[in-house]
């Protein structure tokens, strides 16, 4: 299975108070946000190949992507999240399932994507979303700006999707796959999202 992570956003939420430059870019223990994405994906066993969805937003972001020699770089024209999508699973002409992933994970690890790909294979839906209940987000003390109710449960989507790139311009009736832990519930949108990652990579060492 390809995957395409989404890398194009501003990132109005993180760069306030002085803060200023592009959020993949932002250093976490010294390594750019999106790199742990990146090496995630790479370090996968379901996935063949890994594009990068960027934005005019994102020019360094862009340039420095273009030192991977194994990863594909589609400049999107800037029409938000699912007009970007969509046209950087066209460019990359993929006509099969398709990961889908935000840039801002970096807690993620190859198992857990190798865990989401196999419960897609084993699912007749077309698409398939990875959300997190919102108890863990609040234990966390994130804020998310999306909370869905399923079956009288609140949860949260997280930025992992799979999709039939083959249907990429319908509407695709999906599985929500509801996961606990927090690799997929932390998602850095602020500065306190960063630093919360940041205590958690030193407690797990």
């Amino acid at each position: 299975m390809h995957a395409v992570v989404m890398a194009g956003g501003v990132g109005s939420r993180f760069f306030t108070n002085g803060w200023s430059g592009e959020k993949p870019m932002v250093k976490l223990r010294g390594a750019p946000l999106i790199t742990y994405v990146i090496d995630t994906l790479m370090r996968s066993r379901s996935i063949d190949r890994i594009f990068v969805v960027t934005s005019p937003s994102v020019p360094r972001t862009k340039e420095y992507l273009e030192g991977y020699d194994n990863v594909g770089v589609i400049p999107a024209p800037g029409l938000g999240y699912v007009g970007d999508m969509v046209h950087g699973i066209r460019a990359a002409q993929i006509c099969s399932p398709v990961l889908v992933v935000m840039s801002d994970l970096p807690l993620v690890t190859p198992e857990l994507i190798d865990r989401v790909v196999a419960i897609y294979d084993q699912r007749d839906e077309p698409a398939l979303s990875v959300h997190t209940p919102l108890s863990v987000c609040t234990k966390l003390g994130q804020r998310p700006t999306t909370v869905f109710n399923r079956d009288c449960e609140l949860i949260v989507p997280c930025g992992i999707n799979i999709l039939d790139g083959s249907l990429i311009d319908e509407e695709q009736s999906d599985f929500n796959l509801i996961l606990d832990e927090i690799e997929v519930a932390l998602n850095v949108n602020t500065v306190e999202d960063l630093l919360r990652c940041e205590r958690i990579m030193q407690e797990q060492g």
